[in-house]
């Protein structure tokens, strides 16, 4: 177990360091078919009458090359089916599994299958097209898995752990599934078709109202259709219902594409069906029925089988050390190889972070040189500008100035300024007169004074007379 999680850790690492290590393309509409996973069709065109909205074709892809082909349903967060070819027998049982980020959100820059737990908040909507690891957690289903790992090895194996490929399966039906169908493709079809690369798979499952904690749906069959597409080529397909973890029915492609959507045509041509050798068919059939009723296949050879068995039983007994050794050399190897890129690791950290800084220091200081520069530069036409305002606003006030000034002297009566101008000659002018009138002020002022003292004097002369007039006698008047 330990080891086991120590090569867990390298796999994360390598994944890490190698971008695009991994790839899961969810294919655009506007490409045809599955693109480059086409080459897993038979003539490599893709079966057709999958049409709804919510199916989304993803070329699963591992170490920048094509593995296989799925088609999933977003509603029902499983696949429909996996397209692939039969490579090697699987040689670990090692898993990692994967989750594809573009079918939960199509606009995120990641184009590749991630770990679950490495996405955290990268990915808007996560779970919401496709089931996630908690979504099998303590529901008693495993991830079963339709495009089998052990038909597949090394980075075809490696492809196989996604998510996009799984659905929910009881722990009894996943084993017996993948034991069924890899017996029945390495014993029945691969021994009939004369050329391996031309046998094409395609493993499915029909979705069921069962729902796996109200989203998952839960298949109510599972299905393979194969396709030897080479002289004495031929087709068939196998159905297996999850109620029944025992049972593995044979059918015509014909028979099972009825069973699926109206309109399914699994094959181009259902596979040359009018070319179809049945001697081959019958061959693959009889192998078939051999493997659904425990038999050892080719029963002619079972001494050979046990001979052969002995032999890989001697070797490998001889060969585990060597074995061993390799595992520890390449384990060693992989360590090694993890501390030089930690190291390098630190090193380009250590180096681009020094860089970074001076660059940002040297920006900083550059940003505010032209900041500061760009400030006079900007205040030398303000000023000017504010100069040119002031002489303009104060020759403007002196025009103002003057004009005022004239406009009061204009308001001045003429008749005034001649007055005042007039003044100093008419004040010369009438000073003889002035003279003259107050001689002659003075003058009548004696005379009126000598007449007044003369009157008063002939008054009382005339009142002193008429005063003797009446009281004197007359008789001595005239004594």
């Amino acid at each position: 177990r330990e080891r086991t999680m120590k090569t867990s850790i390298v796999f994360l690492l390598c994944i890490s360091v190698f971008p695009g290590f991994s790839q899961g393309r969810v294919v655009r509409e506007d490409e045809t078919g599955f693109a480059e996973c086409n080459v897993f069709f038979s003539g490599q065109v893709p079966p057709e009458g999958f049409t709804e909205p919510f199916h989304v074709k993803i070329c699963q892809q591992y170490n920048k090359e094509p593995r296989f082909a799925t088609l999933y349903s977003t509603k029902d967060k499983i696949p429909l089916y996996s397209a692939f070819k039969f490579t090697k027998p699987a040689r670990s049982d090692e898993e990692n599994w994967l989750v594809e980020p573009q079918i939960d959100d199509p606009e995120n820059d990641l184009h590749e299958m991630v770990h679950e737990a490495d996405i955290g908040g990268t990915v808007a909507n996560l779970g919401a097209n496709q089931a996630l690891t908690s979504d099998y957690v303590g529901s008693g289903y495993e991830r079963g898995l339709l495009n089998p790992s052990l038909l597949n090895e090394e980075d075809f194996q490696v492809a196989t752990y996604t998510l996009t490929n799984a659905v929910p399966l009881s722990p009894a039906l996943s084993k017996s599934w993948h034991r069924d169908i890899g017996k029945v493709v390495e014993q029945a079809l691969i021994p009939h078709c004369s050329k391996m690369d031309h046998l094409y798979l395609l493993a499915g499952a029909v979705p069921s109202r069962v729902q796996v904690k109200g989203k998952v749906s839960v298949p109510e069959s599972l299905w393979l259709a194969a396709c030897c597409d080479a002289p004495e080529g031929w087709s068939l397909g196998l159905v297996k219902k999850t109620n029944d973890e025992n049972s593995l029915a044979d059918l015509t492609v014909r028979e099972l594409e009825k069973q699926l959507l109206p309109g399914v045509h699994l094959f181009k041509g259902n596979c040359g069906k009018d070319k179809q050798s049945q001697e081959k068919r019958e061959a693959a059939l009889q192998a078939v029925s051999q493997i659904r009723s425990g038999e050892q296949v080719g029963t002619n050879s079972n001494q050979e089988t046990k001979e052969n068995g002995l032999v890989r039983r001697v070797a490998g007994i001889i060969a585990t050390p060597f074995i061993k050794l390799l595992e520890l050399l390449i384990y060693i190897f992989v360590e090694l190889v993890k501390f030089v890129f930690y190291f390098l690791w630190l090193v380009v950290k250590r180096v681009v972070g020094t860089v970074l800084g001076g660059v940002c220091s040297l920006w900083n200081g550059t940003v505010s040189y032209l900041k500061a520069i760009s400030m006079v530069l900007i205040s030398i036409p303000y000023d000017v500008g504010r100069v040119i305002v002031n002489i303009f606003l104060g020759f403007l006030q002196i025009v103002q100035d003057v004009m005022s000034l004239t406009y009061r002297i204009l308001s001045i009566p003429v008749g005034f300024v001649l007055h005042l101008a007039a003044f100093p000659y008419r004040s010369i002018c009438a000073i003889p007169s002035v003279l003259q009138d107050m001689a002659t002020g003075i003058v009548g002022t004696f005379s009126l004074v000598i007449d007044a003292t003369a009157a008063a004097l002939h008054g009382f002369h005339y009142l002193a007379w008429h005063i003797l007039k009446r009281f004197v006698p007359k008789g001595s008047s005239g004594d």
